[in-house]
């Protein structure tokens, strides 16, 4: 069983996020003065009493609302209270009682989960202020006045929440999921992948461009594979983001790059590899990260006979530097080849962590000098006396020679190729440090 999950929901701007993020110990969730900022759910884990648990944070709730975006955060918002073990209904005691608060009272009341009411923004200390009690009026039991900027009060509230706490596994472990970054300019289909791995609507789709806002955990498992997808928000050019909600959003893509095992990088087929799609996988590239190229829309491509491969072909040349990578043609529309997809996460992460014993890597390394000379310079020729293996994620080796300045890229690059033809390594990155024997 997993950790106990805790949705935070109400309507905008009574201070959700800032809660969240003072629960989660770091800047999660992006904080903005401008409605509807938090459109997606946010996981994060927190701890209270020796129990760990998942945080979710939602978009305001404004149930009345005729625009598509905020019904899409209701939806959302739904979602999240159906996955939730407690929810945390937050109110704001300087605005008072709202209708809004109440549409959300009654939203909380057909789940018939456990609720606690934080009433927010109390950011005095003493006595609770008089206009704290009319929350009473919501019918859902006790409320709990809290400061989320100043954090007072939040013991209380969260001995409320803890007391709602099912029983869980405490073997659960995140490092047992495949970190799954889904990066890509907007609109890829980042999210409608997901969604359809998933089976459900985790994520808003929309046609709008810069709709996930937020990086958004999501784990799932199928047998006895676990993964942990990291949507993000798609990346765009540098001079179309005019909100700083946006560039929030763009460090909180690389961030999940930084975060994950294995980065798919969504391609759109009727687009072709952009310039901004090189540059998201140059990133993913630079951090080592175990990469798939998806190219998705592809039931939407007309196609003859050899289409797919010259698609490819021209794909790799687009994308030369990240040549390791596979190249998987799906839709999340239809589902096509989605399964490909899964086999080829775990088949990259395993790649990316895959060791060669010493003994055999220099045994491959001895005969690729003998088969191709090491390059020399002014009479004097490179010597390689060994390689070993340092790390994983991406793998790592350190070559010791007689002379540093005498590695010539191309030599590098060809050991690189020998250890990728003997060893397969496909799908990530592989680093060489270069040492003179006798180097630390």
């Amino acid at each position: 069983m997993s950790k106990p999950i805790v949705a935070i929901v109400g309507r905008p701007n009574v201070g959700k996020s800032t809660f969240f993020n003072y629960l989660a110990g770091r800047r999660i969730s992006i904080i903005d003065d401008t409605p509807g900022v938090t459109r997606d759910r946010v996981y994060a884990e927190s701890e209270w009493r020796g129990k760990k648990f998942t945080l979710i944070d939602t978009g305001g709730i404004e149930a009345s609302s005729d625009d598509y975006i905020k019904q899409q955060m209701v939806r959302q918002a739904q979602i999240a209270i159906d996955t939730a073990d407690v929810i945390v209904l937050m109110v704001d005691v300087k605005a008072g009682l709202t209708a809004a608060d109440e549409d959300v009272a009654v939203m909380l009341r057909k789940s018939a989960k456990p609720v606690v009411v934080a009433v927010n923004k109390v950011d005095n200390v003493g006595d609770t202020p008089l206009e704290a009690y009319e929350f009473y009026n919501l019918g859902m039991g006790e409320i709990y006045p809290v400061s989320s900027i100043h954090g007072l009060g939040i013991g209380d509230l969260l001995d409320a929440i803890y007391e709602h706490f099912p029983k869980y596994d405490p073997d659960f472990d995140e490092d047992d999921y495949i970190k799954v970054a889904v990066i890509g300019k907007p609109n890829s289909g980042k999210s409608s992948i997901i969604n359809r791995i998933l089976g459900e609507e985790r994520v808003i789709v929309s046609d709008v461009p810069g709709t996930t806002r937020d990086a958004i955990d999501t784990f799932y498992q199928i047998d006895d594979r676990k993964y942990m997808f990291i949507d993000t928000a798609g990346i765009r050019r540098q001079s179309r983001i005019e909100e700083n909600i946006e560039k929030y959003s763009i460090i909180r893509s690389w961030t999940a790059v930084d975060r994950a095992d294995v980065c798919i990088i969504m391609i759109d087929a009727n687009e072709g590899v952009t310039e901004q799609d090189t540059k998201i996988a140059g990133y993913a590239h630079e951090q080592g990260k175990a990469s798939i190229i998806a190219v998705n829309k592809w039931d939407t491509v007309k196609k003859e006979t050899g289409t797919l491969e010259e698609y490819r072909k021209k794909v790799i040349q687009d994308l030369e530097f990240m040549s390791y990578a596979p190249v998987v043609f799906v839709s999340a529309r239809t589902g096509q080849r989605i399964d490909r997809l899964l086999e080829l996460i775990d088949y990259v992460n395993d790649q990316a962590s895959f060791r060669v014993q010493t003994g055999l890597l220099n045994d491959v390394l001895n005969e690729a000098i003998a088969m191709v000379q090491p390059p020399s310079d002014k009479g004097k020729r490179l010597k390689i006396y060994y390689m070993t293996q340092v790390g994983i994620k991406p793998p790592s080796f350190v070559v010791f020679v007689n002379d540093a300045e005498l590695m010539h890229y191309s030599y590098l690059r060809y050991l690189q190729n020998t250890l990728r033809s003997n060893f397969g390594f496909e799908g990530t990155p592989i680093r060489f440090t270069i040492k003179e024997k006798g180097d630390e």
